[in-house]
């Protein structure tokens, strides 16, 4: 017989002792995303057409429109907190989620629960707003934590440069192999720096804000623990799975 209170006794300590606010940030975005028009499983947001324009409306209320922030209106200069929490897609949210489960919970350890939080929300707001000083005139909404987890990944790659994690490349089947935690990163960011220079301020994924977030997070990290002790051991491993 399973003894319930002991299993959530046990699960508040872990939560305690844990990565909180990785998990908080998983959370919140899951439970947001369910409830919200994209999800498709809040039945009070209609079908069809009606379901489009809650679509539509969900996107312009709480997303980064470039045109609007960069204009210096008051409520849009909120859009780039809200924004983290907004995802476009299943395959968005779960794409997002994955990346900040493998490489969040020994950032936050190393940072410290507030200072992560803090470095989390402003890494993805000057992601965020960077992209859309690039394109100030644009009027397409832009969602998603993909700048402030690029940020995560940038100050892990300083922080646990030799880590190993199982990552699946397309060019190799998709057969899980471990490689150091740089290998994995810079290659990733390669990736995310090429899409960039070819992208436009049109519909698609904003690779700009990856390859700011990125850079942000690995310049905090060296600025703030460059005179501090860096984990080198390859011994010390990441959970789960990334997909560059």
């Amino acid at each position: 017989m399973i003894d319930w209170r002991s299993a959530a006794t046990g699960a508040l300590r872990g939560l305690r002792g844990g990565p909180a606010v990785t998990y908080g940030l998983i959370a919140a975005c899951c439970l947001l995303f369910a409830f919200s028009p994209v999800s498709g499983l809040n039945p009070a947001h209609g079908t069809g057409d009606a379901l489009l324009a809650a679509q539509g409306s969900y996107f312009r209320r709480w997303g980064v429109v470039p045109a609007e922030l960069m204009s210096g209106e008051p409520r849009a200069l909120l859009t780039p907190f809200t924004a983290l929490f907004v995802h476009g897609s299943w395959l968005h949210l779960l794409g997002n989620m994955l990346f900040l489960y493998v490489f969040g919970a020994m950032a936050e350890e190393r940072m410290g629960r507030f200072a992560y939080a803090l470095f989390y929300l402003g890494t993805g707001y000057l992601a965020l707003a960077g992209y859309a000083a690039a394109h100030a005139h644009s009027e397409q909404t832009l969602v998603g934590a993909s700048g402030a987890i690029s940020g995560v990944l940038g100050a892990f790659l300083f922080l646990f440069p030799r880590s190993r994690v199982t990552s699946l490349f397309p060019f190799l089947f998709f057969l899980p192999l471990r490689f150091p935690a740089w290998i994995v990163l810079i290659f990733w960011f390669t990736l995310q720096w090429m899409a960039a220079r070819a992208a436009g301020a049109g519909p698609g994924v904003a690779y700009l804000a990856h390859v700011v977030g990125f850079a942000i997070g690995f310049l905090y990290a060296w600025v703030r623990y460059r005179g501090g002790d860096r984990v080198k051991a390859p011994a010390a491993a990441t959970e789960g799975e990334s997909q560059p």
